[in-house]
């Protein structure tokens, strides 16, 4: 079974659990959801049901276009009943690391808005420590023009590397969907208390948002190479 289809039987269980009639659904970003809008588009359909999709991200909101399906914004549904998302690592305590995609930011506005987080992802992504499989950091977003300071004095902290991230398509840095850079945070320890290194960082100037997300998810399904879902807790 491939990647994909894991994403994919993770996403189906996640969106046929915990999606209810005349709801507010929190709409993740990254390859993952794509599945979970696909699931839930079908479902719309079958059973007619009245779903508002928020969405954390432009590609979110593209993707909730693309189906049809009913858009809102937190200023008129600041409350929402569950957000299902994507993670780059999760890890026993369901500390994610989220924001490879660079949607963090919105991804963690609307998920603390939510009384649920789910997280669907394929069976790489599911780990005992953050930093056992996912290699690339913590995401953190920053201002522009604080982007030296802040990495200077993360590091004069914990430790560890940071590189700011390169664009692909476009010379120079990574500017994310509300206009800022993004550091990437090679963490030298796994055994770190993430609660107080996200606080930590997060009052730093300049720190618009890292991609700890520390109690915040209930719940991650894990799609397996032999079709199955692993749950977690």
């Amino acid at each position: 079974m491939s990647l994909e289809q894991a994403k994919q039987v993770a996403a189906y269980r996640a969106v046929d659990e915990y999606v209810q009639n005349n709801s507010i659904f929190g709409v993740g970003s990254g390859s993952t959801v794509v599945y979970a809008v696909q699931r839930l588009a079908e479902r719309i359909e079958l059973e007619k049901l009245n779903v508002i999709c928020i969405p954390t991200s432009f590609q979110a909101k593209q993707l909730i276009i693309k189906h049809k399906l009913i858009l809102g914004e937190l200023e008129t549904n600041p409350e929402i009943d569950v957000t299902i998302d994507g993670a780059d690592e999760v890890d026993s305590n369901l500390t994610l690391i989220k924001g490879g995609g660079g949607c963090l930011l919105q991804e963690k506005i609307v998920a603390s808005c939510s009384k649920k987080l789910i997280v669907i992802a394929d069976y790489t992504k599911d780990s005992k420590k953050l930093g056992d499989r996912y290699k690339k950091g913590i995401p953190i977003e920053v201002i522009p023009m604080a982007y030296v300071p802040i990495k200077n004095k993360i590091i004069s902290m914990f430790g560890g590397e940071i590189k700011l991230r390169s664009a692909v398509a476009k010379a120079g840095p990574v500017v994310t969907d509300n206009g800022n850079f993004i550091l990437d945070w090679i963490f030298p320890y796994q055994d770190l208390d993430w609660e107080k290194v996200n606080n930590a960082i997060k009052m730093i100037p300049g720190v618009v948002e890292t991609g700890l997300f520390v109690k915040m998810c209930s719940k991650a399904y894990f799609g397996q190479p032999d079709g199955t879902v692993v749950e977690s807790p």
